[in-house]
C-alpha cells in the first residue's frame, strides 16, 4: 500500500512510520489517521519485524489533531475517530517513540500510548486542547496521569501548558533525552537490542505490564502470573534456557 501522509520503511527486524505532512506540523486528520492504523496492521501482520518506531519529518512528531476539521466534528462523529493511542497500545510489539519536535494533544497522546518514548532536546510536549475549549479525547487524561501522576497530570491539561524535553524527562514523561542527530540512532540502537528478545516473550511482558496500569495490584499480579504460566509453555523458553546453560547467544524464534 502505498501512502501519502506516513512513510513505512523496514530495516531487518525495525520498521520506521514517520508522520509526514511537514507543512501542516504533521497534524492528524482524517486520511494521516486511516493511513497511520493501516502501517501499523501491516507491521502486526509482518512476523519479520520484531519492534516499531515511531517519528516525525520537519519540526514535529505530531502537533496535534488537524484544527481545520475541528468544524466538521461532531460529538456523533468524534465516536467514529480511529484511536490511535489504543491501536499502538494494543500492538503486539514494542513500540518507540522517537520524538524530534513539538508533540502536542493527539501527538503526546499517540507517544504516551508507545512503550518507550526517546526525545531530541528540541522536543516539546503538551495537551493544549484546553485552550480551544475542549479536553483530551485520545487518552491524554488516562494515561498522563499514570505516567506523571494526578497533581501534574491535571497542571498541563488545566493550563494547556507545553514543557521542554529535559522536564518531561524530569517528570517521568520520557525515558531519555538526546542530541538532534543522536535521536534516530539511539531508537534504532534500543530497538534492534530488544530485537534480540523473544518476540513471543516481549508480547506477554507487554500485555502485562498495560493490564497492570488498568487494574488493581492483586488483579495485575494475577494476570501477570498468567502470562509468565503461558511463557513456561514457549519454545522460547527452552532455547533461552539451553542457551544460557550452554554459554552462547539465543536463537529465539518467537514461539
Amino acid at each position: 500500500m502505498s501512502y501519502e501522509n506516513i512513510i513505512l520503511e523496514k530495516e531487518e527486524k525495525i520498521a520506521i512510520i514517520t508522520f509526514n505532512r511537514p507543512e501542516a506540523m504533521n497534524a492528524l486528520n482524517i486520511k494521516t489517521r486511516a493511513e497511520f492504523a493501516a502501517a501499523v496492521k501491516d507491521v502486526e501482520e509482518d512476523d519479520a519485524i520484531k519492534v516499531l518506531i515511531l517519528t516525525g519529518s520537519g519540526k514535529a512528531f505530531v502537533a496535534g489533531s488537524d484544527i481545520k476539521e475541528f468544524h466538521a466534528t461532531t460529538p456523533f462523529a468524534a465516536h467514529n475517530i480511529v484511536r490511535l493511542g489504543s491501536i499502538v497500545e494494543k500492538l503486539g510489539k514494542p513500540v518507540i517513540a522517537a520524538v524530534n519536535g513539538f508533540c502536542l494533544g493527539g501527538g503526546c497522546e499517540i507517544a504516551m500510548a508507545c512503550d518507550l518514548i526517546i526525545a531530541s532536546e528540541k522536543a516539546k510536549f503538551g495537551q493544549p486542547e484546553i485552550n480551544l475549549g475542549i479536553i483530551p479525547g485520545g487518552g491524554g487524561t488516562q494515561r498522563l496521569q499514570r505516567l506523571i501522576g494526578v497533581c501534574r497530570a491535571k497542571e498541563l491539561i488545566f493550563t494547556g501548558d507545553i514543557i521542554r524535553a529535559d522536564e518531561a524527562e524530569r517528570i517521568g514523561l520520557v525515558n531519555r533525552v538526546v542530541g538532534m542527530d543522536e535521536l534516530m540512532p539511539k531508537a534504532k540502537e534500543i530497538a534492534a537490542k530488544i530485537a534480540t528478545k523473544s518476540s513471543a516473550a516481549l508480547k506477554l511482558a507487554k500485555q502485562a505490564i498495560n493490564k497492570g496500569m488498568q487494574t488493581s495490584l492483586q488483579d495485575g499480579l494475577d494476570y501477570e502470573y498468567e502470562m509468565y504460566a503461558l511463557s513456561l509453555s514457549l519454545e522460547d523458553k527452552t532455547e533461552g534456557v539451553n542457551a544460557f546453560l550452554e554459554k552462547r547467544a539465543p536463537n529465539f524464534v518467537g514461539r
